[in-house]
């Protein structure tokens, strides 16, 4: 973790952590929505390409994202010179497709419902002797996203805040929440999901793993579209004994606008579902709470409704 936050740290800049009062007490808000690519996967993508030797580098990159892995990896590779597929849902918001469009990768579309994109992404890489760096289910990936953890314990020793007690976490995949669960070992982990797409927070609760329902609601939160979490994640967080919270839409969108009003940040949904919870009362505040935002690629027209408070 201390390697893959070295290597992180040579190349990006910290994003800023900012403190707000919630009830008296200050709350850390790391604002991972500020990264270039505008959220924290570039963290994983850049640990995971740059262990890539430089004979393999040639074949290229294959990855599967709604958008925000998919601007890392695609960031990644374009500053290692790597050809880059993305394999990405049909319905992937047009800022994210466009942004990842701009950094040189290549793009194949699916349909969320009715493919698999684990599988097509495996096919192109086999076919093409490709490196496959999936999102979240990945060794690497979850060292370089703990990155964010590593750097928001010292952004809050210099802050003169008390270390980590709590952190919660957006959490799709769960790789985000794995790799700040390892960093930050003797800090609580707190996942938080959408309505109805709150696997991880129900896998952790029974002990096993189990897929989101059949019948998932309509969800803002793209990026958390996840339908099933991966052993690796899960049990990175079942060990350190991480636990699940669930969040409305309504809350989602209030958190939003909290944020562009209090904090001065841009949150897309996903992003904003850890500060979401807190705001619902459905996380104490506490001493040494450390809040992930982890995302800020909005919709334009979907935030700018979210601003004028529609739903």
């Amino acid at each position: 973790m201390r390697d893959a936050a070295a290597k992180v740290t040579a190349i990006l800049p910290q994003t800023p952590l900012i403190v707000e009062k919630i009830k008296g007490v200050p709350v850390a808000f790391k604002a991972e929505s500020l990264q270039p690519t505008g959220a924290f996967k570039i963290r994983g993508a850049w640990h995971r390409l740059t262990a890539v030797d430089a004979d393999t580098r040639r074949s290229g990159v294959v990855a599967f994202s709604s958008g925000n892995h998919a601007q890392g990896v695609a960031w990644a590779a374009w500053k290692l010179n790597m050809p880059a597929i993305i394999v990405m849902p049909a319905d992937a918001p047009k800022v994210k497709l466009e942004a990842t469009l701009a950094l040189g990768a290549e793009i194949v579309r699916y349909d969320r419902v009715t493919e698999s994109r684990e599988e097509i992404a495996a096919q192109l890489a086999s076919a093409r002797g490709a490196t496959l760096v999936p999102s979240f289910d990945d060794p690497w990936v979850i060292e370089g996203q703990g990155s964010a953890g590593v750097e928001a314990a010292g952004q809050m020793r210099d802050a003169k805040l008390p270390a980590p007690t709590r952190v919660v976490v957006p959490c799709g995949g769960g790789g985000l929440a794995a790799g700040i669960a390892l960093a930050l070992s003797d800090a609580s982990v707190t996942v938080v999901e959408p309505e109805g797409w709150d696997d991880m927070g129900r896998s952790l609760e029974l002990g096993r793993i189990v897929p989101v329902g059949e019948s998932a609601p309509d969800t803002a939160c793209d990026a958390l579209q996840t339908k099933l979490v991966s052993a690796l994640t899960f049990d990175v967080l079942a060990r350190r004994g991480a636990v699940g919270i669930a969040v409305s839409e309504a809350e989602i969108r209030h958190a939003q606008r909290w944020a562009a009003a209090k904090l001065r940040i841009v949150l897309e949904p996903g992003g904003a579902v850890g500060l979401a919870a807190l705001l619902a009362g459905k996380v104490e505040v506490q001493p040494g709470l450390l809040v992930i935002l982890s995302g800020g690629n909005a919709d334009p027209e979907a935030y700018a409704a979210v601003l004028g408070d529609r739903p």
